[in-house]
């Protein structure tokens, strides 16, 4: 028997409603939030199956004593799609910041780089 299950990554962010709404527009569903009311300080995101949280910056230092690091590209999320270049446009249109355009990669890959409004890298991979 396992000691872990459901594992799932909790990407700190300094404005957390901002990007609540932007991974939203991809398609990802709310399915926890702290408090229920007003402005939360952790919301948790569903997208087929698969769950990663917001947390926001001061809660993770005020209520846990961390020091988060919110920028830069220590993680990122990887979303599998069918269609690279619209999924990096579709993307861009909801508000990521380009980093690099739609390449192959390994000879069975196709993939690009974007960063969420907090700068967290975001990948799409398309099978090829």
């Amino acid at each position: 028997m396992s000691l872990f299950k459901t594992p799932q990554v909790v990407l700190f962010s300094m404005d957390l409603p901002r990007t609540a709404r932007f991974y939203e527009a991809l398609g990802f569903e709310e399915v926890f939030r702290t408090p229920t009311e007003g402005s939360p300080i952790h919301v948790d995101l569903v997208l087929d199956g698969y769950r990663i949280g917001l947390a926001s910056e001061g809660s993770t230092r005020d209520d846990h004593g961390l020091e988060p690091v919110v920028r830069g590209q220590r993680a990122a999320v990887i979303l599998w799609t069918d269609d690279a270049a619209a999924s990096y446009a579709r993307l861009q249109e909801v508000g990521a910041t380009p980093v690099k355009e739609p390449e192959p990669w390994l000879g069975r890959l196709l993939i690009a780089w974007v960063e969420d409004p907090d700068g967290h890298l975001i990948q799409v991979a398309e099978a090829v």
